[in-house]
């Protein structure tokens, strides 16, 4: 299993339905926040990468829901 994998399996146990995400949304992450990527310890930390993640997931769906 990779760190991604995992991060996912975690994140989503840890989070209520309406967080949860799919690789595919983990993958647009990395896209859009790619410094929080440059330390190569941190790639997938649950304990580094969960908060930002909420945050930018939230704010995503905020976007989506104004657009509407």
């Amino acid at each position: 299993m990779t760190k991604k994998q995992n991060f996912l399996l975690e994140h989503n146990k840890l989070s209520p339905l309406n967080l949860h995400a799919t690789l595919a949304i983990l993958t647009c992450f990395k896209k859009d926040k790619p410094d929080l990527f440059k330390v190569k310890n941190n790639e997938w930390s649950i304990d580094k990468m969960r908060r930002p993640f909420i945050l930018w997931m939230t704010a995503s769906t905020r976007e989506v829901s104004k657009s509407r």
